[in-house]
C-alpha cells in the first residue's frame, strides 16, 4: 500500500487504519491478536484504539498483540481521550500507556467530540492542558479530536486557540449528501495543514443486505473514500478475510474521477440525502455510554 501524508506532520501512515472497537468485539482474544499481527504484516502500520472501548478491553488486546516481538516499534499508535478536564484526562492517559504497553503515544485524540458544549468544556476544564503538558513530557507526539455528530461541532473545534495535529470524521458516500463532514470540514482541514483521518466507510454500519440492495460493494466503498484527501481510513474488521479485502482495494486503488465520484453519489441520492444510512448524525442511540454519562443522558 502507498503510504501517505498526515497533514503538517510530515508522518507517512498507511493509507487503511486498523480500528480498535472491533478489535475488542472479537469473542477470543487470541483471534484478536492473530488479526492484529496479519494486519502489520499486511502493511497496515496504523492501529487505532480509545479508552473507552469496551472498557479497555480492546487497548489491553493491542497492548498483548504488540509487546510480541517488539511489534510497537512498527505501529503508528493512536488512542483517545475520553474525558475534557485536566485531572479526568490525565488518567486516561496513564490507564491508555499501561494498557498498551508502551511509554508514549504517536496520536492521543480527544473522544467523541459529540454534544454542542465538547469544544468549550475541553478547553474550560483544562482537557487541553492535559493534552499539551503530555506532549510537552513526551508520552503523546500528536494531538487530535474525533466526532460523528455534526459538522459544525467540528468547526468549532477548529475555531479554538490551538493547532491541532489531526481531525478524525466519517468520509462515506453517504456522507458527502447529508450533513456532509466531507464537504464542511475537511477542506477547512486542508487550509490549516490538519490531518485528516475518515471513518465509518460504510455510513457507520449498514443494516442486513443493505449494500447489495444499493448496488454497492465494500471495495467501491473504499475507493470512494480512498479517493478523498484523507491520510487514512479507518477500517473495523473482525476476521482476516474482511482484512484482505480490505487492505487489496488499497493495494489496488486507483482514484475515482470526479465523474465516476458523481454517478456514485447520483445513485444512492435518495437513500444518502435523508440520513437513514447515518442515524449517528441525527440520534444518540450511537454515542458512547461514557460520553452520555458525562453529559447526563444515563
Amino acid at each position: 500500500m502507498q503510504p501517505r501524508v498526515l497533514g503538517r506532520t510530515g508522518e507517512r501512515v498507511s493509507p487503511l487504519c486498523l480500528g480498535g472497537w472491533h478489535i475488542g468485539a472479537i469473542k477470543e482474544e487470541n483471534d484478536s491478536i492473530r488479526l492484529m499481527h496479519a494486519a502489520l504484516d499486511e502493511g497496515v502500520t496504523f492501529f487505532d484504539n480509545a479508552w473507552d472501548y469496551h472498557d479497555g478491553r480492546s487497548e489491553e488486546r493491542m497492548g498483548k498483540a504488540l509487546a510480541v516481538d517488539k511489534r510497537r516499534a512498527r505501529v503508528f499508535l493512536m488512542t483517545k481521550n475520553c474525558e475534557r478536564d485536566y485531572d479526568g484526562s490525565m488518567r486516561c492517559l496513564e490507564d491508555s500507556l499501561r494498557r498498551l504497553r508502551t511509554d508514549y503515544l504517536d496520536l492521543w485524540q480527544f473522544h467523541e467530540c459529540v454534544y454542542d458544549n465538547d469544544p468549550d468544556w475541553i478547553f474550560e476544564r483544562g482537557g487541553i492542558e492535559a493534552a499539551i503538558e503530555a506532549r510537552r513530557q513526551g508520552k503523546v507526539r500528536y494531538i487530535g479530536f474525533t466526532g460523528h455528530k455534526d459538522p459544525r461541532i467540528h468547526l468549532k473545534m477548529l475555531s479554538k486557540p490551538f493547532e491541532w495535529d489531526t481531525c478524525q470524521m466519517p468520509i462515506n458516500v453517504m456522507d458527502a449528501q447529508y450533513r456532509s463532514f466531507l464537504k464542511d470540514v475537511l477542506p477547512a482541514c486542508h487550509e490549516r495543514g490538519i490531518g485528516v483521518l475518515g471513518m465509518k466507510g460504510f455510513g457507520g454500519g449498514y443494516p442486513e443486505g443493505a449494500l447489495s440492495r444499493l448496488g454497492l460493494d465494500p471495495i467501491e466503498c473504499y475507493r470512494f473514500a480512498l479517493s478523498q484527501p484523507v491520510a487514512t481510513q479507518v477500517m473495523g474488521v473482525l476476521n482476516e478475510d474482511q482484512l484482505r479485502q480490505n487492505v487489496k482495494a488499497a493495494r489496488d486503488f486507483k482514484p475515482m474521477s470526479q465523474q465516476e465520484q458523481q454517478d456514485l453519489l447520483d445513485r444512492v441520492k435518495t437513500e444518502a440525502t435523508d440520513g437513514r444510512f447515518e442515524r449517528f448524525k441525527s440520534t444518540s442511540e450511537f454515542d458512547g455510554p461514557h460520553h452520555k454519562r458525562q453529559h447526563g443522558f444515563v
